[in-house]
């Protein structure tokens, strides 16, 4: 999984359900500045345009992207911002909507459609009240606050001026987004009841007794050699002066809403659709986040046959151990024995640094093309790892000077097997997230809209695809981690029967950790942060098997067509070559580019087979 908007990168969903605007005055200006004729000026001003209004509107993107001039500010939670932002960007779309697309050259279609496709989603999504689901255990000021002060540059005095003004601003956007959740509450639009037990306690976790122990401050423990001691001392007494005297008492107060008002008025139905409107809102978030118009009916019987398929291959294994017993005893048997557990924590990051070193190694043989941009692997933080899921991946930047980190998760060790290692590892590093991120991130063709785009299906379906390239790496060489490989597809798969169910299907939270449990071997620790995870991010989970799907259907069908022509590097690198795209386009492309290998070998034209196969769909 990425981390921070199920990603990082600015994704529609992100985007709908925040709040903010650059400065209407300078939106206007540029607006107006917009070429009236050429198309190809058009796209490309508005492109500019769009870019521009995301890292102005989401200061906290902008941090992450390496964008300067914005790190003093956070994303404005105010309604007056939300109003604001989203006149903007229906005057986006109309402007798209006036656009000659017919005279755009081939080349430019596809950058055309995912602006005004994004650009649509957005606005679709303006009907609904995302904003009044500010925070969850999932995600929320509390988990994004300190992972942005730590992406921050600490290199000069002046970096740390700026995330003092940062600091000082950090109140204010406490009280905005208590605000937005008061609102949420007369609306009865909040996160079930039961998935907030632990949000007080990851509150409270930012700011103990001691200003230096506070994720908040992270900054000011180990400033760099170049700071003198006297202007370090400074900086350090500015910090932990302004921690006291505001940042202490704005979150103690959060904390203390979220347990007395928040939790209590929180709704116990834990369907997303047993709130106002939330049939046709979910349906939306099933569309944005899988980006194919499959009903959720439909995802649901998919599951179910997937279910039924890897159940299959599960039990094969199962008989290769020579195991003597039901599908129930062996699963007790991972999740119980001694051995299949690391002793200390220290042990765990060993073993995933260890799983990543030995794939890099592999990679060349499945790739063409390699990032430049290096990652690292590292725990996840403390203050937010008992209601994390079992890993992420936190996208780095090569304009911000950051490595990309794949983020394990170290707490009750007894809940993280080392039959789940290698697939994890594959998953979020590489060839996973990092590889498909990287990559994107450093196509110079490509506008950055395009390098940063986070379409979920095709990010989380890339992830799941790789996870089955691991026996070609290497790895899945004993059968408790090929079946541990089974193991994670079988989680994304039980996904599609899970969110569906509790969401459209009226199945409670309690038959979803059932038929998860009877489904893997996952401990219940991870099934139950799992099923909380898709009760506050419905929709999102379903992307992960849709993509890997659609992956797999059109290397199938590249094997097919090109026979003995296949090559799998080739493959690989072509589908990788266009940043993150929606499944519809991917297909789209993939199949111009086989019929383009084809008529390559035949010695006959293409026809424009990948730029005009773009607007497909």
């Amino acid at each position: 999984m990425t981390n921070l908007a199920k990603s990082l990168l600015f994704s529609t969903a992100l985007l709908a359900a925040s709040a903010s605007a650059m400065e209407q005055n300078a939106f206007d200006k540029a607006f107006d500045a917009l070429p009236k004729s050429d198309s190809s000026a058009q796209l490309k001003a508005l492109q500019d345009l769009r870019y521009r209004w995301i890292m102005e509107s989401f200061p906290e993107n902008a941090t992450y992207e390496g964008y300067r001039g914005q790190d003093n500010r956070w994303t404005d939670t105010s309604m007056d911002g939300i109003e604001r932002r989203r006149e903007q960007t229906r005057s986006l779309l109309a402007a798209s909507r006036h656009l000659d697309r017919n005279s755009l050259p081939e080349e430019k279609q596809l950058d055309y459609q995912l602006l005004y496709q994004d650009l649509l989603m957005e606005v679709k999504g303006f009907q609904f009240p995302g904003h009044l689901l500010p925070v969850s255990h999932m995600d929320g000021i509390q988990r994004n606050v300190p992972s942005v002060l730590n992406s921050m540059a600490k290199g000069t005095v002046a970096d740390y001026e700026t995330i003092l003004t940062r600091l000082e601003k950090l109140p204010a956007l406490v009280q905005q987004t208590q605000a937005l959740m008061r609102e949420g509450l007369e609306k009865k639009i909040t996160p079930p009841q039961i998935t907030l037990r632990d949000l007080p306690g990851q509150i409270r976790a930012l700011v103990p007794e001691e200003p230096k122990d506070s994720p908040l401050l992270k900054a000011f423990n180990e400033m760099p050699a170049g700071i003198s001691s006297a202007q370090q001392r400074r900086l350090q007494q500015r910090a932990h002066a302004l921690y006291q005297r505001d940042l202490v008492s704005a979150w103690r107060n959060m904390a203390e809403f979220v347990e007395r008002e928040y939790i209590p008025g929180a709704r116990v139905d834990t369907a997303f659709t047993s709130m106002p409107d939330g049939l046709r809102w979910y349906a939306h978030l099933v569309r944005e986040n899988t980006t194919t118009t499959l009903s959720p009916e439909e995802i649901h019987r998919i599951g179910l046959a997937e279910v039924r398929r890897i159940r299959g291959q599960m039990q094969a294994v199962i008989e290769k151990t020579g195991f003597d017993g039901s599908f129930e005893e062996f699963t007790k048997f991972l999740r119980t024995d001694p051995q299949f557990y690391h002793t200390s924590k220290e042990e765990l990051m060993r073993g995933y640094r260890d799983i990543a070193k030995r794939i890099d190694g592999e990679l060349p043989a499945l790739f063409g093309t390699l990032p430049r941009l290096p990652y690292g692997v590292k725990p996840i933080p403390s203050y937010s790892e008992k209601s994390q899921t079992t890993a992420y991946y936190m996208p780095g930047s090569n304009e911000a000077g950051r490595a990309g980190i794949f983020f394990a998760n170290t707490y009750n060790l007894p809940s993280r097997p080392k039959w789940e290692m290698e697939a994890l590892t594959v998953h979020e590093a590489m060839p996973g997230h990092h590889l498909q991120i990287a990559l994107a991130q450093e196509q110079e063709g490509l506008h950055p809209l395009r390098r940063n785009a986070g379409y979920t299906a095709y990010v989380e379906g890339w992830g799941l695809y790789s996870e089955s390239l691991g026996k070609d790496l290497g790895l899945y060489r004993d059968p408790y981690s090929e079946f541990g490989a089974l193991t994670y597809d079988m989680w994304r798969a039980v996904r599609l029967v899970v969110d569906t169910g509790m969401h459209q299907l009226g199945w409670s939270r309690e038959e979803a950790i059932e038929f998860f449990m009877n489904n893997s071997a996952k401990p219940r620790h991870d099934i139950t942060v799992e099923i909380d995870r898709y009760l506050v991010w419905p929709g999102q989970a379903l992307a992960y098997k849709l993509g890997q799907m659609k992956i797999k259907e059109l290397r199938a069908k590249a094997e097919q067509r090109l026979g003995e022509r296949f090559d799998i590097r080739a493959f690989h690198d072509q589908l990788l070559s266009s940043g993150a795209v929606p499944l519809n386009v991917l297909e789209a492309r993939m199949s111009g580019w086989i019929e383009a290998q084809n008529a390559k070998a035949a010695g006959t034209p293409a026809k424009a087979v990948l730029a005009g196969q773009a607007s497909a769909g």
